[in-house]
């Protein structure tokens, strides 16, 4: 049958010398793959900047529930980056973010909560004027929420360690290694409170910044089973110094 949906490409790959295999986060149907043929060719009629991660793409598509890859029918962009294609550090951002999305999400049915949160990510990067420089860091923290591990609790002077391990603020350091120190428990708990559109406002430096996204892909490390390395980490790292 046919599907209308939106998507969010994650990732595409060569399937042979015309065709393509793209994996794409759908609005209808979750994560799902598509075989896309002739797109490499003179004569396609999908234009290649479509297919190019974290594009925002409407779609028609053939779905079958015993598929694993199947055919779109029709693509066009849902929203045409102005900025991302241009910007440097807001590109990094992005594909950091499309990295860490597609290496944690693997369900197969639609989440319209996730979708939208990923997809007004890409958005919202693309439109805003302010500083990105802490937009990854928020997006982690609020990722992990759909993911299962939401933090509880908030840093203050009663709580002011927290504990990553157990997800939660206390009032002392555990015994264990995996826990942040007051600093980065503060910066961890503002992120945690503030809309995405605000977290430009919370100051840090370049050092604690980076720290912070190592603990927080140490988080994720703790709570996903065989997290994956994160490669558009280092290249983050780079291009925000």
């Amino acid at each position: 049958m046919l599907i209308k949906t939106r998507g969010i490409i994650f990732r595409t790959k060569k399937y042979s010398e015309t065709s393509v295999i793209a994996d794409i986060y759908t609005e209808a149907k979750g994560l799902r793959s598509y075989l896309i043929s002739g797109v490499r060719t003179k004569k396609s009629r999908v234009n290649p900047s479509l297919l190019q991660v974290m594009s925002l793409v409407d779609l028609v598509v053939y779905h079958r529930d015993d598929k694993t890859l199947t055919r779109i029918k029709e693509i066009k962009p849902a929203i045409v980056f102005q900025s991302i294609p241009f910007d440097v550090r807001k590109g990094a951002v992005g594909l950091f973010i499309a990295e860490v999305a597609r290496k944690t999400i693997s369900e197969s049915e639609e989440n319209p909560a996730l979708f939208d949160f990923i997809f007004n990510q890409f958005h919202y990067l693309d439109t805003t004027e302010h500083s990105i420089a802490n937009l990854h860091l928020h997006f982690l923290i609020h990722l992990a929420s759909f993911l299962g591990f939401e933090p509880s609790g908030e840093a203050n002077t009663v709580t002011p360690f927290f504990d990553m391990q157990e997800g939660f603020y206390m009032e002392v350091p555990p015994v264990h290694p995996q826990f942040l120190n007051k600093e980065l428990s503060s910066i961890f708990s503002q992120l945690s409170e503030q809309p995405r559109e605000n977290s430009h406002l919370i100051k840090m430096s370049r050092a604690v910044r980076k720290e912070l996204l190592e603990s927080l892909l140490d988080f994720y490390a703790l709570h996903i089973e065989n997290f994956p390395t994160i490669n558009a980490h280092a290249i983050l790292e780079v291009v925000m110094s």
